[in-house]
């Protein structure tokens, strides 16, 4: 966070890291850390042949796992990685101005989103029921 910090400065104002100093560095936390929100992030990062600028949306409980989920994303889809991306913003989007990529996720009290349930594996009730070998092959689906 520092060497990004004196990073971002540098291109704001003409200052270098000999020149100033850090006081304090401190942790913001989520005020309501269970609530699912959807964040939106414009960023900015160099790859093979030139620096893009992408704005992106991701659902997460936090901004940390939201940026987390980002990187693997931009690793995954653009072979991108980490030191070539830069945040430039990030906000909370409410529900009915998600992109059409999250509104399959996005439900209301009235019509909550719903998820198959593929490959479901029949537990045992107890540890006395469970068997090593059995005469059947389980049934995954339903």
């Amino acid at each position: 966070a520092r060497s990004r910090f004196w990073y971002f400065l540098s291109k704001l104002k003409k200052i270098k890291r000999a020149n100033g100093e850090i006081i304090a560095v401190n942790e913001i936390y989520e005020k309501q850390p269970n609530q699912i929100k959807n964040y939106g992030m414009w960023l900015r990062y160099d790859s093979r042949s030139g620096t893009h600028n992408m704005y992106k949306e991701f659902r997460d409980t936090h901004l940390t796992g939201a940026v987390e989920k980002m990187y693997a994303e931009l690793a995954s889809r653009h072979r991108c990685r980490k030191s070539s991306i830069q945040i430039i913003k990030t906000c909370i989007v409410k529900d009915k101005d998600a992109t059409a990529r999250l509104k399959p996720y996005v439900g209301s009290k009235k019509e909550p989103c719903q998820f198959a349930l593929l490959h479901r594996i029949a537990r045992p009730s107890s540890k006395s029921h469970k068997k090593v070998y059995k005469a059947h092959r389980p049934t995954t689906f339903f």
